[in-house]
Parts: C-alpha cells; sequence; structure tokens
C-alpha cells in the first residue's frame, strides 16, 4: 500500500480526506534552539538511581538489547517506525553519530542516538525505567556534548501516539514545528 505523508497545514489534507483517504497516522517534528544549558544539566540530575554516559562501540550489544526489548513499543505510522536491525546496524551508529546511555548498575536501561548535526534518532527507555526522567537525562547528556562542538539548533520527531516522548522533548525545551498526516488511499 502507498501512503501520503502530508504537513498537517497543508491544504491537499482537506482534498484526500474529501477524496476517501483515511488519516493512519500523525507524527510531529520538533526544534531545539540554543538550549538552555542549565536545564538541560538539571534534567540530567533528574533521573534518579541511574548513571548516564556517553557510550563507545563496545558498547553495541548491550544497546541491541535494549533496543530489541523496547522495539514492540515504537509506535508505528508510515512516516515514523523504526527497525531495530542486527548488531552490525547498530555499530553503524557509532559512525553516524554519538551514543549514550543510563546504567541502573551495571545494566543498561536506556540509549539515545543523536546525528552530529544535532538530529536524535531514537532515544529508546526499558519498560521499568519510563516515566522516571532517564530518557530526558540521556538525551540532555547527548545535546549538552554537542553545545560543546559548536551546535546550536536540535531536531527530533516522532509519533503522535507516543505521549511521553514529545511530553519528554517539551520539557527539555524543544517546540514543535511541524506536524504531518499519514493517508491511506480509499478501500477498493
Amino acid at each position: 500500500m502507498t501512503f501520503e505523508v502530508v504537513r498537517a497545514d497543508d491544504p491537499r489534507c482537506a482534498v484526500l480526506e474529501a477524496d476517501g483517504y483515511t488519516v493512519v497516522g500523525e507524527s510531529w517534528a520538533a526544534r531545539l534552539r540554543d538550549p538552555d544549558r542549565a536545564m538541560l544539566e538539571q534534567a540530567g540530575r533528574r533521573a534518579e538511581g541511574v548513571v548516564v554516559r556517553e557510550l563507545g562501540v563496545e558498547s553495541a550489544a548491550a544497546v541491541l538489547e535494549v533496543e530489541t526489548a523496547n522495539e514492540p513499543d515504537y509506535p508505528y505510522t508510515p512516516a515514523t517506525h523504526r527497525v531495530v536491525g542486527s548488531l552490525e546496524t547498530i555499530r553503524e551508529l557509532w559512525t553516524a553519530g554519538r551514543v549514550f546511555g543510563a546504567f541502573d548498575g551495571g545494566r543498561l536501561v536506556a540509549v539515545t542516538h543523536i546525528r552530529l548535526d544535532g538530529e536524535t534518532e531514537f532515544t529508546s527507555v526499558l519498560d521499568g525505567y519510563r516515566g522516571r526522567g532517564v530518557g530526558q537525562a540521556v538525551k540532555a547528556a547527548s545535546i549538552l556534548a554537542l553545545l560543546e562542538q559548536g551546535v546550536r539548533v536540535f531536531g527530533t520527531g516522532g509519533a503522535a501516539v507516543n505521549d511521553a516522548s514529545l511530553g519528554a522533548n517539551l520539557a527539555l525545551g524543544y517546540v514543535v514545528e511541524e506536524r504531518w498526516r499519514s493517508y491511506a488511499p480509499p478501500e477498493g
């Protein structure tokens, strides 16, 4: 099936809907410009009971374990979906950016990947650690690291059904700049 992915403010939405297309997913894109360093540092400290640090490629197997555990929880829309892939796919994350994780003891419980241009590819938190600021902490660490390299504009996005992801990003200062709709054509 071929889907139409259109910005929510695009006049084509009304045309598609009048032609019988159905919204099958919604997503958003957000930007963070000149982040508040003190707020990001505070977000990193709020996640009690975990240690946040940058990961090296030697952590690829642990990252794959977290991602594999969370893969069923990633929301799917035609515009936003995550396929975890293999250990080799995970190792490639380090060629495209930087990876940060949160540990509870020796166990990796959250991970985020940020490209060197400031775009977050994903943030993944194990089920028992969600809602505790752990995702914000790893993301804040990644932003702070890139701030040190001179990056001043950061981007992220996600499926509209993932309220927790949106809320975590808004709490870090991101502003939603785009909303998207994914349309399925009329049946028959």
